[in-house]
Formats: structure tokens, C-alpha cells, sequence
């Protein structure tokens, strides 16, 4: 049976296919149900346990052999077929390459910039407790700001809720981390709010966190300026105006001057040609002992702002809506 296999082999490997017909002849002759190859198998299963061992590998060389010469014609046909049915007069169907999104944008601009002075990045769940997002920040049950904050409860859980800002990722890596402590919290936020051209149920903040020994409010102010400079180009006109947050004290709001050249400008500015741009404070003596830090020892400040702000007056966008409807007529002006 061997040698009946070996001249097959022989056989198969003179033979020239050069069309298509001539790969189907082949075929037939020798993979069909009633072909050589067939035959020769049920021989193989009536041969001893000694002579099937090399006799399996002849039988397996003149499939392999076989089956390589019948594709190589097919797939030559399969391309000149491809190439006949090619109209070169129809456009070509691709799809553009996408862009980043503004307030991603945004807030990797923002990112790089507090990465160069040392801030490293921290994240947290959106999803928070009572105690992260309120209590820690100096906020009791019965404190009246948590009526600044209207807000999202999970299954009537009065201590389980959305985030309403990036803070609780401040208090989570305070209570692991000791001083010297210097981080950034990007992240979504969520306010029961209406929806409007200013305002949304969702939006994007990013919050910064320096405590160490010997920190003040000028330490403050210069890291606000650097970061304004940097972002709106030294020429920008800067303003601190006296505020209140539960966890800052002294707290501020931070402005800058937009102007009143259009329309547009007034609208976003409330005819006044300034606009808050973040919150920012020392943080209260009262956040540090919650969280196991020594106030009498260290002290630090808190600063935080809104993507979509910065986006909107980058990029001067009046409808905050626009960045959440995933309109491409609007996403695709900002390649």
C-alpha cells in the first residue's frame, strides 16, 4: 500500500494545474466521496497498529500535496474574479477619522497643566456615601449646605448617591495618604438641576488638593494665577471675590474679565464682562481632623472648577447643551 501511495504522490506532483478546470478534475479524482483519497483511507483501516504509522504520514503528505495545488489555482481565480467585478468610477467607502471630544479636550489641557507644577492624578467612584460626599467636608445632616447641592439619592438610600462633586475623591485619598499631598480629582458630577444654555444634571469637574506644612492663602493665589496664565495667556484680567464653602475658610470665588464685545459676551457674563471660572479656599481645620491629619501641624487649600465653563469660554460655545447632544455638525469643528 505504501508504494501505491508514494507513486500517487509522484503522480500528483508532475501533474500541471493550471486552470481552474483543472483543479476541479483534480479535486474529483482525488478528494471526492467516491476519489482516490477515500479508497485509500478505508485500506488504511484494515492495516496493523505497525504499518498504519508510516502509512498515516504518506496518506496525510498526498492529502497536504493534493489540496495545495487545487488551492493555489482557486485563489488565483477568487482575485482575477475580485479584480473583474472592481468598479474604479465608485467613490471610496471609508469613514473619517473621529476627534477628540471638547471637554476631553479641555481637560487634558488642564491636566498638563497642574501635572507641570506636581499634581498627580486621583480618581474615585461615582457612586458615593453620605460621609465622603457631605459629612467629611464639614457638612452635618442638618447643615443648610446641602441645599446648595440638590441631589440624586440611589433607591430612596438616603446615604448612598451621586457624587455632586469631585471632592469626596479628596477625602478618600486623605484618609490613605499622609502630607506632603498634591492631586488633581477629574471626574463627572451629577445635581438635580434643570436643564438650561448655563446649567446641567451632569457635568465635569476637577478639583486640586496641596497640603503640607506651612501653606497659605498667598500660596493659594499663586497657583490660581499660574493656572489662569497658563490657560487664557498672560494678559488676563483676574479678580478674587470673598465666598462661603463648608470645608474652605477662607473660601473666594475666582473671576476673569471676558469683556462685552458681543453679544454673545454679555449673555455669558450677565452684562458685567466678568465670569467665575472656580471656588477655591483653605481648607477648613475641621476636614483635616476628620480625615486623621494633624491641623495643627499641616495646612493646605482646595480649588475647583467646571470643564464645561472653561469649554464654553475657550472655544466660545453660549449653549452648554451642545456638548452632550453628540451633534457631529458641532463636534466636527473642534478637529
Amino acid at each position: 500500500m505504501q508504494e501505491k501511495i508514494k507513486k500517487y504522490i509522484n503522480d500528483i506532483k508532475k501533474t500541471e494545474v493550471l486552470t481552474i478546470d483543472d483543479a476541479q478534475k483534480i479535486k474529483k479524482h482525488f478528494l471526492a466521496k467516491n476519489g482516490i483519497l477515500n479508497d485509500l483511507f478505508l485500506e488504511f483501516k484494515r492495516l496493523s497498529n505497525d504499518e498504519k504509522k508510516q502509512t498515516g504520514k504518506l496518506l496525510n503528505t498526498l492529502k497536504k500535496i493534493t489540496e495545495e495545488k487545487i488551492e493555489k489555482i482557486e485563489k488565483g481565480d477568487d482575485l482575477e474574479k475580485q479584480k473583474n467585478e472592481l468598479d474604479v468610477t465608485m467613490p471610496p467607502n471609508y469613514e473619517a477619522l473621529g476627534a477628540e471630544h471638547p471637554l476631553t479636550r479641555v481637560k487634558n489641557q488642564i491636566i498638563e497643566i497642574f501635572n507641570k507644577v506636581g499634581f498627580s492624578l486621583s480618581d474615585g467612584p461615582e457612586i458615593e456615601d453620605d460621609w465622603h460626599n457631605f459629612s467629611a467636608l464639614n457638612m452635618p445632616q442638618d447643615h443648610p449646605a446641602r441645599d446648595m447641592q440638590d441631589t440624586f439619592f440611589i433607591e430612596l438610600n438616603p446615604d448612598i448617591l451621586l457624587r455632586t462633586h469631585t471632592s469626596s475623591v479628596q477625602i478618600r485619598y486623605m484618609e490613605n495618604n499622609t502630607p506632603p499631598i498634591r492631586i488633581i480629582s477629574p471626574g463627572r458630577v451629577y445635581r438635580k438641576e434643570d436643564i438650561s444654555a448655563r446649567a446641567h444634571c451632569l457635568f465635569h469637574q476637577i478639583e486640586g488638593l496641596y497640603i503640607d506644612q506651612g501653606v497659605s492663602f498667598s500660596d493659594l493665589k499663586k497657583m490660581i494665577m499660574y493656572f489662569v496664565k497658563s490657560l487664557f495667556g498672560k494678559e488676563v484680567k483676574v479678580r478674587f471675590r470673598p465666598s462661603f464653602f463648608p470645608f474652605t475658610e477662607p473660601s473666594a470665588e475666582v473671576d476673569i474679565y471676558w469683556g462685552l464685545q458681543s453679544e454673545t459676551d454679555r449673555r455669558i457674563t450677565k452684562g458685567t464682562g466678568w465670569l467665575e471660572i472656580m471656588g477655591c479656599g483653605m481648607i477648613d481645620p475641621n476636614v483635616l481632623d476628620n480625615v486623621k491629619i494633624d491641623s495643627n501641624r499641616f495646612s493646605g487649600f482646595a480649588l475647583g472648577l467646571g470643564v464645561e465653563r472653561i469649554a464654553m469660554l475657550l472655544h466660545q460655545v453660549d449653549d452648554l447643551r451642545l456638548f452632550f447632544e453628540n451633534d457631529l455638525r458641532f463636534l466636527k469643528q473642534f478637529k
